[in-house]
């Protein structure tokens, strides 16, 4: 699997080791990250890639990817499917440390992502938040995601890959 780039971003898909080297929160030779990378969102979600990787195998292109930033080459993040596609459905989280917050970052990859579940058969991309989580929900939104449910722990949303026109084209990188 490719990384992806986006205007902005390095969107790139990790391996275990990469994956340890993040949960012992000890950057590698050639890892470059933020002073506030991993954050404590990086950790849960590496850590459920490494348990679902050793339980089911590869999961490429539905695993996790970290989000790089071009400007300064700095893990600002990461992003990742929950799981291979069911039935056409698959769901997706994302979190940026907060030193990277509020540029369009999550957007951007979030972007990036759906173009690249679209290729691979995907045709619907679910998403959650936590009724607080304002931010998030607006990076949903501007994504072209639909609040589909509420409750009280949980929103949930939801967006058609065969509608969806992403707004910053992912390009595959050589």
């Amino acid at each position: 699997m490719s990384d992806v780039r986006t205007t902005r971003l390095l969107v790139h898909p990790i391996d275990t080791d990469e994956a340890t080297r993040v949960l012992r929160r000890v950057a590698g030779p050639g890892d470059a990250w933020a002073h506030d990378f991993p954050f404590e969102g990086d950790l849960i979600a590496v850590k459920a890639f490494v348990q679902h990787t050793a339980e089911s195998g590869e999961q490429r292109p539905f695993g996790h990817y970290r989000i790089t930033a071009l400007h300064d080459g700095l893990a600002i993040g990461g992003i990742g499917f929950r799981g291979p596609p069911t039935g056409g459905r698959v769901e997706i989280g994302y979190g940026l440390v907060p030193s990277a917050r509020g540029h369009g970052y999550a957007r951007e990859a979030l972007v990036a992502m759906l173009a690249l579940a679209s290729t691979h058969g995907v045709r619907v991309v679910e998403a959650t938040t936590t009724p607080d989580n304002v931010a998030s929900q607006r990076t949903l939104a501007h994504a072209g995601f639909t609040l589909v449910a509420t409750g009280d722990r949980l929103h949930h949303y939801e967006v058609g890959l065969e509608n969806t026109t992403p707004t910053t084209a992912p390009r595959e990188r050589p």
